[in-house]
């Protein structure tokens, strides 16, 4: 079996996996089912891993075309499996935090008598299909085919406890706004077909490309590019599109919020990284100028919005959802330098946000099922008997504040060094932000430090939330704690791991050349890249250093304080925008259409 082949395998794997579930879920006993489901998830995490030791260099990319309809003279009616570094690394990350999810859940849920044993975890592997398939698929349409699948499921998983009256809230919530993503990305395909009679992203990318403009885009390809990248930055809940993500991962179950803002999240920036560099990068696509000034800007405001956001939770679930906003916009800045540096450094960023983001959620899921709540305020020292959750977050609180040598250090520093000094100083104030924010409530939940907060029931905060688990749980269960353990591990050794680095960066040059990936899939040859490699500097180190204790001094100034009970009144207008109804979130879904317009004309 060659390389090539292993990536249809990647997709299929998990999806056999849930149509066994669901056709035998029923008849299951529950620890079937999820033995099951887990050994499908890491069958599917195991061919990922084995398609990047086969690969024979970084910079290489494995195609394969399904039903063996390869293209002839530069035309093709296949569809195309694309397996590079960056995408088969997704598809690995990707089911490495399912595993992670499914160990997390193991006999977790008290499902009731209506739901059999086996609709979780096929609901889980779905999803894993689904987000699998969107970063190994070589073609457009099918792109926004598993992108569906993906919203579909997480719907699903975010309304899953559907007896509850809020999930089921959060739940239109997701469904709604990201379908409306979907139909604008939907759009964007017809009118790309309509122009050039592809579907292929090559395919796309080279009938732009025999048509180069003198710097105007044609009208048709730029309305395009916006209608698809408004569906792709839906997802990655970049501002103003942003607003139904803390509304899902307030109600969603810790294991579907893993997942969500492990990996989700993140998959809207390589969608926008990908379709830029293989359809709209060339001669015929949209000048680079103004997908720099575009991704630029939307990721400094969402940055900072979020990082604003974050600092003023007491919802945990709720503050770690924006602090994920916040670091979209940080990907998106990486991401905006449109250089394989740049693109490097937001690879090994996502990387390791990925592990820490999910432990700091298994860690507030792990309060939720030990004390029916999730607010900071009322769990104010009531965790000081849980010392190994409570180091995982500060840890946690300071990986996210970008302190070396956590891998999201060097992702920071190095797309700091790509993006120039003034977009520095976004970096910093939005890392010291969000950290001191996850350092602040572990102050106070597992110390106790600062006075008591007081009550007040009109402020809704996360308190008598009902437990995931079948009650309270007495003792933590071993499968949750060690998978915190192990996120927060490997979020550190993307750090740590030297050898990575080259990888990273030989993918990162791949990725970007625009010209070789139409020669890949096509069979016209393919250029050798060039292999610039992330590292750590002095310069990162010190910002690293920097933005951490500017995080520990926030911390510490806003525990020695009394907690407010409501958010500060210059933050009033900011919280008055997340307002939970479902109009004011389209409306600003169209004015994001119509920013984004305005920012690449």
């Amino acid at each position: 079996m060659t390389a090539a082949q292993l990536l249809p395998l990647i997709v299929a794997t998990p999806l056999l996996g849930a149509a066994l579930l669901v056709a035998a879920g029923r008849r299951l006993p529950r620890f079937a089912a999820e033995v099951m489901g887990f050994v499908f998830s890491a069958g599917a995490a195991a061919w990922a891993v084995t398609l990047l030791v086969l690969s024979p260099s970084a910079g290489s990319r494995a195609v394969e075309w399904m039903g063996g309809w390869r293209p002839r003279d530069g035309a093709s009616v296949g569809i195309v499996l694309v397996g590079d570094r960056v995408g088969v690394g997704l598809a690995a990350l990707t089911s490495v935090l399912v595993v992670a999810a499914l160990a997390y859940s193991w006999r977790y849920f008290d499902e009731p008598p209506h739901r059999h044993a086996g609709s979780f975890p096929a609901l889980i592997l779905l999803f894993q299909a689904g987000m699998c398939g969107f970063v190994l698929t070589g073609d457009l349409f099918n792109a926004f085919v598993f992108f569906e699948l993906m919203g579909v499921v997480a719907y699903a998983l975010t309304g899953y406890r559907v007896e509850e009256a809020r999930a089921v809230q959060g739940a239109l919530t997701f469904g709604i706004i990201n379908s409306l993503g979907g139909y604008t990305t939907l759009f964007g395909i017809g009118l790309l077909y309509a122009h050039t009679g592809e579907l292929g992203l090559a395919q796309i990318g080279a009938r732009l490309d025999a048509h180069p403009h003198d710097g105007r885009p044609d009208a048709l390809v730029l309305a395009a590019f916006v209608l698809v990248l408004t569906g792709l930055l839906v997802k990655a809940a970049a501002v103003p599109f942003h607003f139904w993500l803390p509304d899902a991962h307030a109600v969603a179950p810790t294991p579907v919020c893993i997942l969500l803002s492990g990996v989700m999240v993140e998959l809207g920036v390589y969608g926008t990284a990908r379709v830029y560099w293989t359809v709209f990068a060339g001669p015929g696509g949209v000048p680079g100028p103004s997908v720099h000034r575009a991704l630029l800007t939307l990721g400094v405001l969402t940055a900072l919005l979020g990082a604003v956001m974050c600092w003023q939770q007491r919802h945990l679930k709720r503050l770690l959802a924006f602090s994920s906003v916040s670091h979209t916009g940080l990907f998106l800045i990486g991401v905006s330098v449109l250089t394989p540096e740049g693109l490097g450094g937001t690879i090994l960023y996502v990387l390791a946000h990925a592990g820490v983001k999910a432990a700091l959620f298994a860690c507030v899921g792990i309060l939720l099922d030990r004390f029916s709540s999730v607010d900071e305020h009322e769990l104010h020292g009531r965790a000081r008997q849980l010392p190994l959750i409570g180091v995982l977050f500060a840890a946690g609180g300071l990986a996210l504040a970008g302190l070396p040598p956590f891998g999201t250090g060097l992702g920071k520093a190095v797309s700091e060094e790509a993006a120039g000094w003034w977009p520095t100083s976004v970096f910093v104030a939005a890392s010291a932000l969000t950290g001191g924010a996850v350092l602040r409530a572990s102050a106070r939940i597992f110390r106790g430090w600062g006075p008591r907060p007081s009550d007040n029931p009109e402020t809704t905060t996360g308190k008598d939330e009902e437990p995931e688990t079948r009650g309270p749980l007495r003792r933590i269960p071993d499968t949750m704690l060690a998978v915190p353990v192990a996120l927060m591990a490997g979020a550190l050794a993307v750090g740590l791991v030297p050898g990575l680095w080259p990888a990273v960066g030989q993918a990162a040059d791949a990725f970007t050349d625009h010209a070789g990936y139409t020669a890949a899939v096509l069979g016209t040859g393919e250029p050798p890249p060039v292999t610039p490699a992330p590292h750590w500097t002095g310069v990162g180190v010190t910002l690293g250093l920097l933005s951490s204790a500017l995080a520990l001094g926030l911390a510490w100034t806003a525990v020695r304080r009394p907690a407010p009970d409501e958010p500060a009144r210059w933050a009033a207008p900011l919280h008055r925008l997340q307002s939970g109804h479902l109009g004011d979130y389209v409306a600003f879904t169209l004015a994001g259409i119509a920013l984004l317009t305005a920012l690449l004309c």
